[in-house]
């Protein structure tokens, strides 16, 4: 049989020297099944005695013999070869991270000595073959991150001494056979990552006696949480995490006296934590984030020495234990999204090496506490939307490793500290909508990692100091409605990163810096409502990646420089400045007139273009009103008409009554918040004006879902970019927010509707006498950006909506002769 072997091989290879020896000769016919594209097997040289020198052979000491194949990440490429189980002493073959593919096939049981399988990261496809239980001496057995389908073989419950099993990231969508809990020696169960049948996790598993680890995450797990589990009393790691279980998290968990880590987030599991998990004294992570859980955070829970806690999006009020500030060894922790109150314990961080602090999105209140770096090891600080009071903690400029900060929409007060501003490894600085004052420190020249800086809605004062050039790193500066004076410092131009600049509603004065042009990445521009002063630097035409360009209310005079109208803009404001001769011809049309109201100088160009003398300050801005109807107008004539003639009624009792934001738009037929908003000089896309629905439609956040596949523009997606507009004007957000993540305004809605209510939604600025008629018309945005055109209105039905969305709005039909007239309101659809 050997010669008829050594005959057969001789045919597909160079002729051998015969010195090699049988185990040799299997090795070198499963090198001639396989391709070796970049020479690992170069040295396997058939003229050699033995093998035992060839790379990642391993040959036993005394006999000489081949015991141990490894070849990890050597881009080897064929089928498995089955010659290898014809070694009679291998006992481990190692072949990870290779282009191994096509099916295992059922021979592998031939490879009877196998104590160690690793065939994982490969391309093999099909069943696993059920005959692998058949090999009586294997412990070990690794096929993950291939695309293996089909079932688990039920008959992988005879093995005999199996320590690991890991199936892990396949194509496996059958059940989880129980025959698994039959496996008495297992230790490790890694099943994680398969698109499995819907099942519960089988309670057989409770007979796993030696198991230290349950990895089961993204494995379609329902129904609840065995109780029989508790029974695995050397158990370190459980993780079900990502699947459907429900109900309560059993009270017998507390009997797992030797878990190290427990991952459940991202089910649906409800009630309580368990009382007693004092018990579980070697815990050390504890995760249960977004599920349905409510009641209090248990103390006994937080007096663990815990290293990371992650309860976040879940149900739990009353305060945060004090306890928890106990723990030596505390790093993460992470509630936001609950409903807790009360004050962080003041010696948070005090005692512990916390690298992660998020509580955003509850209701806790009173003083940062001032240890949280106690640890010096803090790298992120989150904790916006809460209450918090009292001045940042001078304590919190000596985190040198913080790298994150996020302190939004609290009640905070007092200047920043120095050294807050000039962290070395700050990225994130966010400071929004607090009452911080102060002036930018100078020491914001160490922040060299710093990307993004947000300081808007506070009572910062005092000059942007020239040091902010030197933020080589610097995405975004946002810092409107704030005191700033003095210029725009020159050093700016430097920020070559830049693609954000808000200095909107301050008092800065001078010249826009030229050398504008430096910022090639910059999309917006905004420097409304200031004093700044001189001519537009025609830098800023060409300016590559501009999109948003507002420079509104300002002192600016001179002419519009024609180089503007080589961007590409979605919005351009330069209205209410000194800016005088001809408007760009580009930009010489209606679409545009709102861009520049209030500039006398350039009055005649357009018609309507100037203000008359007996207007009074508000009054000059009513064109923003009329644009939202000019947007559905010119999709519909019909649309168009309507709102002439309301306009026309308007101007004729104007005289009649004050130039109250109510009174007059009311005989509209708008509620006050449409009027506000449109006002809002933050709702990016709204202060167009007048500017084409086309327009707006082709603008980032306002494109229907539908252009992606269709890549056309009709009447629904106008209505959807509509849509998006009336959310503006509820909510009072812009379409498109880093606060939304991968989110846009029309999902950020949706979801926090569906989350917590119509009350988060709605602008709270809005006056609660017209929350019914504002309800009306979020709903009429809501229909207008659904996400399947068929369900959107036509215009003429929107328009009928936003009709009877009015205050005191009466249907009218006109009869005669008993028929009902065509015009009857109901029959526009």
């Amino acid at each position: 049989m050997l010669l008829l072997f050594l005959l057969l091989l001789s045919l597909s290879a160079p002729p051998l020297a015969f010195s090699l020896n049988q185990d040799g000769l299997f090795l070198w016919q499963a090198k001639l099944q396989l391709s070796d594209p970049i020479n690992a097997l170069s040295n396997w040289n058939e003229r050699d005695a033995t093998p035992c020198s060839w790379n990642g052979v391993v040959c036993g000491n005394a006999t000489g013999q081949v015991t141990e194949l490894h070849l990890p990440s050597s881009q080897l490429q064929g089928s498995f070869p089955i010659s290898l189980c014809r070694i009679p002493s291998l006992s481990v073959v190692s072949l990870p991270d290779n282009s191994i593919g096509s099916s295992l096939t059922a021979d592998i049981a031939n490879c009877t000595n196998l104590q160690r399988l690793n065939l994982s990261l490969n391309l093999f496809v099909g069943p696993i073959p059920e005959t692998l239980s058949q090999i009586p001496a294997l412990r070990y057995l690794d096929l993950s991150s291939n695309n293996f389908s089909g079932d688990i073989p039920a008959r992988f419950g005879e093995f005999q001494k199996l320590e690991r099993l890991m199936l892990f990231n396949n194509l496996l969508n059958g059940t989880i056979p129980s025959s698994l809990g039959n496996i008495s020696t297992l230790k490790f169960l890694q099943l994680a990552y398969n698109p499995f049948t819907p099942s519960p996790i089988p309670s057989e598993f409770g007979n796993l006696t030696n198991l230290e680890e349950l990895w089961l995450p993204h494995s379609n797990l329902i129904g609840s949480i065995p109780s029989n589990l508790t029974r695995l009393a050397k158990l370190q790691n459980l993780d079900l995490s990502c699947n459907k279980l429900s109900g309560s998290i059993p009270i017998s968990i507390i009997e797992l006296k030797s878990i190290v880590q427990i991952e459940l987030f991202e089910n649906s599991l409800s009630g309580e934590l368990p009382v007693g998990m004092s018990n579980m004294t070697s815990l050390r992570r504890f995760d249960a984030s977004t599920n349905n859980l409510t009641g209090s955070i248990p103390d006994e829970l937080c007096s663990l020495p815990l290293e990371s806690l992650n309860l976040f999006e879940n149900g739990f009020d009353g305060s945060l234990p004090a306890s928890v500030a106990r723990s030596s060894n505390l790093y993460e922790l992470k509630l936001f999204n609950n409903k807790l109150s009360g004050p962080l314990p003041s010696d948070l961080g005090k005692n512990s090496p916390l690298r992660s602090i998020d509580v955003s999105y509850n209701q806790f209140y009173g003083e940062i506490p001032a240890n949280l770096c106690g640890g010096g090891a803090l790298e992120e600080l989150i904790l916006l939307y809460n209450s918090f009071s009292g001045k940042i903690p001078d304590s919190l400029g000596k985190c040198q490793s913080l790298n994150r900060v996020r302190l939004r929409n609290n009640k905070l007060s007092g200047m920043v500290p120095d050294a807050l501003w000039g962290l070395p490894h700050l990225d994130l600085l966010d400071l929004l909508d607090n009452s911080l004052s102060g002036q930018i420190s100078s020491a914001i020249s160490g922040a060299n990692n710093l990307s993004v800086l947000l300081i808007s809605n506070n009572h910062f004062s005092g000059s942007i100091p020239d040091e902010i050039g030197s933020l080589e790193k610097l995405v975004k500066f946002v810092a409107h409605h704030n005191s700033l004076t003095g210029g725009i410092p020159a050093s700016i131009v430097k920020l070559s990163q830049l693609d954000y600049l808000d200095l909107s509603d301050n008092q800065l004065s001078g010249k826009i810096p030229g050398g504008i042009d430096a910022l090639k990445k910059l999309n917006n521009l905004t420097l409304a409502n200031n004093k700044l002063d001189g001519e537009i630097p025609r830098e800023i035409g060409s300016l590559p990646a501009l999109n948003y360009l507002d420079l509104s209310g300002n002192d600016l005079s001179g002419e519009i420089p024609l180089e503007l109208g080589n961007l590409k803009l979605n919005l351009l404001n330069l209205s209410n400045n000194q800016l005088s001769g001809k408007i760009p011809p580009s930009f010489a049309n209606a679409n545009y007139i709102k861009s520049f109201m209030g500039n006398p100088g350039l009055c005649g160009d357009l018609s309507g273009l100037c203000p008359t003398h007996s207007e009074s300050k508000n009054s000059r801005n009513l064109w923003i009103f009329p644009s939202m109807f000019i947007l559905a107008g010119i999709v519909l004539v019909v649309g168009v008409v309507w709102f002439y003639f309301k306009y026309r009624n308007f101007k004729k009792m104007k005289k009649g009554f004050a130039l109250s934001k109510w009174k007059s738009f009311h005989k509209l037929g708008f509620s006050e918040f449409e009027i506000v908003k449109l006002l809002n000089e933050d709702n990016v896309g709204v202060d167009q004006g007048a500017e084409s629905m086309s327009v707006i439609a082709g603008s980032y956040g306002y494109i229907a879902p539908e252009y992606g596949y269709t890549l056309r523009v009709n009447e629904k997606s106008d209505i959807y970019s509509f849509g998006v507009v009336i959310l503006e004007l509820v909510t009072g957000r812009p379409p498109i927010d880093a606060e939304y993540g991968e989110k846009d305004l029309v999902k950020w809605v949706a979801s926090i509707l569906d989350e917590k209510g119509i009350e988060h939604v709605i602008d709270p600025t809005l006056d609660a006498m017209y929350m019914e008629e504002i309800r009306k018309v979020l709903d009429v945005g809501l229909v207008c950006t659904s996400s399947l055109p068929i369900n959107r209105p036509s215009m003429r039905k929107l328009v009928k909506m936003l009709q009877e969305a009015s205050p005191g709005f009466k249907a009218k039909s006109i009869k005669k002769d008993g028929v009902l007239s065509p015009y009857y309101q109901g029959s526009i659809v």
